[in-house]
């Protein structure tokens, strides 16, 4: 949960929220003061020895770290670390890594910043917060220790009981505006500070997993699916055909007979539906055996000829064998429809991080990928998985359907 998300609960200022964002101000503060005197410190030793600028151009790297931690009281999900690990052991190689990041530069950035001019407004935001409800509720008390006149705020003058009992009827309401308003406050300073101390290429990095674990998350999801229609309603459908052939045996013969041989036709015939089903949506062959194995399977069962000569080293990702399969399936389906061939050949292998997967065919050719979606639809599964597909279809063929996809083969424990 954000900050963001949390400022629209209605139960927002009897949450720990504020206090949150209070502690997240004030850890900024005390770092930007700290920050303060410590850049002061390198750039005076600076002109004294030459180890002092080096060591004020790495002040981002220890603030930057201590930033993301304190992150973590605005959102559950802190910024990666988006600094590279050195080429080579030793201090020389780390520092010439650090020196030429992009990071790090944006690190001493936002340490500038940090140190020149957000802490103070950082420490007024939670001042302002935390004294100001309190004064105004102390208002009644410190004039009757007065007995004359009480200056709220050191401002405005308060001299009889009622106008101070008002004031500090006023206290619950100043908490509210100030604890959004510093809330809000550290939202956009937690805002400011992500962007700053995150690499463009880190944050690219993690919408690469969150989408790594979507595709993860669709698959386990049809291996759900797939296993109850194999579990539940084939079994069933098995059950139901066994019942009808035992009633039939049972039945004299007449009108009911023939009833119960039609239900058992239908019921086998259902059976047969939803095994195909079960193997359009991922083949058990695919699961147990691999892409390989998968894909033959997918051939012998072609209406037209298929070859396949498909070399890999060793099982991939279950994400990566079933886009691939449902892709090659795609393609065999269409040309055997739409083509004209007569045989078609499935080829590929890895080489280079690249799974590649190629469908060819002798037919007629002059395939549009705007002629209709179903190419389209193809390109965006392989494009989840960071692939990509391409088409060569000529008039008069062959047309070549390639797809290739980044990856790593599983260990072979796997």
């Amino acid at each position: 949960m954000s900050v963001w998300q949390a400022l629209g609960s209605r139960r927002f200022l009897l949450s720990a929220w504020p206090w949150r964002a209070a502690g997240y101000l004030l850890a900024g503060a005390l770092a930007g003061a700290g920050t303060l005197i410590a850049a002061l410190l390198l750039l005076t030793a600076g002109a004294l020895v030459v180890f002092g600028l080096p060591g004020f151009a790495l002040l981002g790297l220890p603030v930057a770290r201590a930033e993301r931690r304190v992150l973590r009281l605005l959102d559950d999900r802190p910024p990666p670390d988006g600094h590279r690990p050195p080429t080579r052991p030793g201090l020389r190689a780390w520092l010439g890594t650090r020196f030429t990041e992009p990071l790090t530069w944006r690190e001493l950035g936002y340490a500038v910043l940090l140190a020149g001019l957000l802490w103070p407004f950082d420490l007024l935001a939670v001042v302002l917060t935390v004294a100001l409800p309190p004064a105004l509720l102390a208002t009644p008390v410190l004039l009757a220790l007065d007995g004359e006149q009480v200056n709220v705020l050191k401002e405005w003058p308060v001299t009889s009981l009622p106008l101070a009992l008002a004031v500090a009827a006023l206290a619950g309401p100043a908490y509210a505006v100030a604890a959004y308003g510093m809330t809000v406050y550290a939202g956009a300073r937690g805002a400011l500070a992500r962007v700053l101390i995150t690499a463009p290429d880190a944050r690219i990095t993690e919408l690469t997993r969150s989408r790594v674990r979507l595709v993860d998350a669709f698959e386990a999801e049809r291996a759900r699916i797939e296993r109850d229609l194999h579990d539940g309603a084939q079994q069933r459908l098995i059950a139901l055909t066994m019942m009808l052939g035992l009633a039939r045996l049972d039945a004299p013969a007449g009108p009911l007979t023939a009833q119960l041989a039609r239900a058992q036709d239908e019921a086998e015939r259902a059976l047969v539906e939803l095994r195909e089903l079960i193997r359009g949506i991922h083949p058990p062959v695919l699961t147990d055996f691999g892409l390989p194995a998968a894909l033959a399977d997918l051939a012998d069962r072609s209406v037209i000829p298929v070859g396949v000569s498909l070399d890999l080293p060793r099982r991939f990702p279950g994400s990566i064998e079933s886009t691939a399969w449902f892709v090659v399936c795609e393609a065999v389906s269409n040309l055997a429809r739409h083509s004209g061939a007569e045989r078609a050949e499935i080829s590929g292998g890895y080489a280079g991080g690249t799974l590649t997967v190629r469908v060819r065919d002798d037919g007629r050719g002059g395939a549009d990928p705007g002629g209709g979606t179903g190419l389209v639809r193809l390109g965006d599964r392989v494009s989840v998985v960071d692939g990509t597909l391409t088409l060569s279809s000529p008039p008069g063929g062959p047309t070549v359907l390639t797809v290739e996809i980044p990856c790593r083969p599983l260990p072979p424990c796997a």
